[in-house]
């Protein structure tokens, strides 16, 4: 019997599909518009996968904003949860707002964590004509009269850009709800008004801000939220723990599947993942994005994820903040 040209490819393209592996026709999505840390994040395993030869075609990415991952997160568990070529990017704002509920109905056990690739670090960061030369200048100021040390960051109550300022006001010895506190829709629009004297103090990221110097804004960073100094450049900013604030904020960025996605599948990523990371180029292409080595695969990352979550939870507890059980 002679099969029709239109049912031999039809059986072709079955037969393509039935043999598919994880790692083709991959995607991965940025759960924002374009530009930012999760299409940063995304291009990153992009380019990583096809530079290393890890898939035949370039990864496609796509945007899915709303909600700092929140529209992703549900659009994956619920519509497309077996998806074995697909990884969506998050970073440590997804598992604080996850924490505190923004996230609707699921929590961080709908998904399986894949990757954490890289980390950022928090930063305490002035006007270069700052009078606070130290991140104890900063504390002494506030302890003083904290009506006139207003904070600024790129971003509302309870997330990241706030729970640094709180901590670094808690550090201090002042009650959170008396800190003066100015939102802003970002980094850019908080550092102009720090270079403006509208704030005084931006709680910000060191990379962000090492960057920017670099690019010659007039700024200075008091304190890196590490828990060692950083190297290269950056090895003369002083931890904040060094200068009398018990603070260590990561910023992690990664990647997460579906919630049935197969153990083989989710597999021959993890390992993917675990041996790109482990080379020179990689690297290579991580320090250019600003990223620091954090490097976590597997039950791993799943576990470091969790912990977080369960970290951000407290403390969003702690500064009186509705969080998810």
């Amino acid at each position: 019997m002679k099969l029709s040209t239109s049912m031999a490819a039809l059986l072709l393209a079955c037969a393509a599909a039935a043999t598919a592996g994880p790692l083709d026709k991959t995607e991965c999505i940025a759960p924002a518009k374009p530009g930012g840390g999760f299409d940063l994040t995304c291009k990153l395993a992009q380019t990583a996968l096809m530079e290393g030869k890890y898939v035949a075609d370039p990864m496609r990415v796509s945007y899915m904003p709303g909600g700092i991952g929140a529209v992703a997160y549900n659009a994956v568990i619920a519509q497309r949860p077996g998806d074995n070529n697909t990884i969506v990017a998050f970073s440590g704002g997804s598992l604080l707002n996850l924490a505190q509920g923004k996230f609707g109905r699921y929590n961080e056990n709908d998904v399986r964590w894949l990757a954490a690739v890289g980390a950022d670090y928090g930063a305490v960061i002035v006007n270069d004509s700052s009078p606070f030369k130290t991140l104890k200048d900063v504390m002494d100021a506030v302890k003083a009269d904290p009506t006139k040390v207003v904070f600024g960051a790129g971003g509302t109550v309870g997330s990241q850009d706030w729970m640094k300022a709180a901590l670094t006001a808690k550090a201090a010895g002042l009650d959170h709800k008396k800190m003066r506190f100015v939102a802003f829709e970002g980094g850019g629009e908080a550092v102009t008004a720090l270079q403006g004297g509208h704030v005084h103090v931006y709680s910000g990221d060191i990379s962000e801000a090492s960057q920017q110097i670099k690019a010659g804004t007039k700024l200075r960073i008091l304190a890196v939220m590490s828990e060692k100094r950083m190297t290269g450049d950056l090895a003369n900013i002083p931890t904040a723990k060094e200068q009398g604030a018990d603070i260590v904020w990561p910023i992690i960025r990664g990647f997460y599947m579906g919630p049935k996605v197969s153990d083989t599948d989710f597999k021959v990523w993890s390992d993917t993942f675990k041996t790109m990371m482990a080379t020179p180029g990689f690297d290579k292409l991580r320090t250019e994005r600003g990223l620091f080595p954090f490097d976590l695969t597997g039950a791993e990352a799943d576990a470091y994820v969790k912990q977080q979550v369960k970290g951000y939870r407290k403390l969003a507890q702690d500064f009186g903040l509705a969080v998810t059980q």
